[in-house]
This record gives C-alpha cells, structure tokens and sequence, in this order.
C-alpha cells in the first residue's frame, strides 16, 4: 500500500489537480472515520484520531497507490466547536460535494451502535441527488455480538432501502473485519478495476 498526504484544504483553490478518480469519507464526529482510513490505507497515523470530536477540521487530500485521491471531510453532528465553525465546515463540504467533478464516491460511516441521524439522512439524500454513489460503512462492530451486529445491520439496512444500494458493510478497526469488503466496493465505486490494484 502506498499512500501519503497531499494537502489540507480550506477553499477549492487548495485542492489538488482533479486529474484522478476521488472517494471522500464522511460520518458523524467521532464515529471512527480516521481510524478507518488508517486501516483501510494500512497506516497508523495517515489520518489524525481522537477521543476529542471534530479534530478534522480541513478537507484533507491523500494519494493512494497512484490511482485515486481518498478525501478526509471534517466530520458533523456533535463536535464541540462554536456553532459559526460547525457552519463553515458544514459550507466547505457542500462547496466540496457539489462542486468537484472527479468525485465518484462517498464512504458514508455509522457507527453500529446507533441509527442513521438526521444527518446521516441528509448527507445520502445530497449525494443521490448530485449522482455520487455511497458506500454505507457501520463501524464498531467489534463492540456488539455477532448476533446483535446482524441484527443491527438488518435494522440500518431496511430504514436506508430508499437511499443506498446493496447492504452496509460491517467494520472493526480493532480486528479489522471489513476492510477488504469496503476495497472491493469502493474500488468498484469510483470505477477502478480491483485487478489493477493489487497493492490493497
């Protein structure tokens, strides 16, 4: 795996040059969306973790095995920062969503333990109607039984019927269950053929 940070970005001007496929992550503050890209990318530290919500505060931009940019969006809900911050960030990713055209695919992230907020819900609304495909992971999974994980996985499914295609994938960044699931899909998502990518 080859992976390596390219650029925070504030405002479009800072973004990279859209010349390859993008996959943006994004999910509720503190719902283990760094700690997924880190396992996802094989890297422990690729992307900034804490027990503190609303640390990713940039658009962050990494370069993946040279064929696609996976993209680190600030998370939403409940971080504690003023309401006027919540608000640029919230501006700066619709900007981002919206506006960039090599944008193929978003890992929306949930965490297991919890339905799909109000925000969850938006967010798969926007990405239907701007034709970006989402690829719905439930993280945490190494915190129920195999039985509730199901259970849970049945429950989320049926209440996103209308929004998403397929089942979400269950993930554990302890154990790692789940990555190679969310490669394939999202490999298949931003139109990268899993054969060509064999550094995964």
């Amino acid at each position: 795996m080859n992976a390596s940070f390219l650029v925070s970005a504030f405002r479009e001007s800072q973004y990279p040059p859209a010349d390859k496929p993008e996959a943006a992550f994004a999910g509720r503050s503190n719902v283990g969306k760094s700690s997924l890209i880190n396992v996802l990318l094989k890297r422990k530290k690729l992307a900034r973790t804490s027990a503190t919500p609303g640390r990713t505060q940039a658009i962050n931009f990494f370069a993946v095995n040279g064929l696609f940019y996976a993209v680190d969006l600030p998370g939403y809900g409940f971080a504690r920062v003023p309401l006027k911050v919540k608000a640029s960030w919230a501006k700066m990713t619709e900007r981002y969503l919206s506006g960039r055209a090599n944008l193929k695919a978003v890992v929306v992230i949930l965490d297991i333990r919890r339905g799909p907020s109000e925000g969850d819900m938006d967010l798969l609304d926007s990405l239907q109607r701007l034709g970006k495909k989402a690829v719905v992971v439930l993280t945490k999974a190494d915190k129920l039984s195999r039985q509730q994980c199901r259970s849970k996985l049945n429950e989320t499914a049926a209440s996103l019927t209308d929004r998403i295609d397929g089942m979400p994938i269950l993930f554990s960044a302890k154990t790692g269950e789940g990555r190679g699931e969310i490669w394939l899909k999202l490999l298949e998502a931003i139109g990268i053929d899993s054969n060509q990518d064999r550094k995964t």
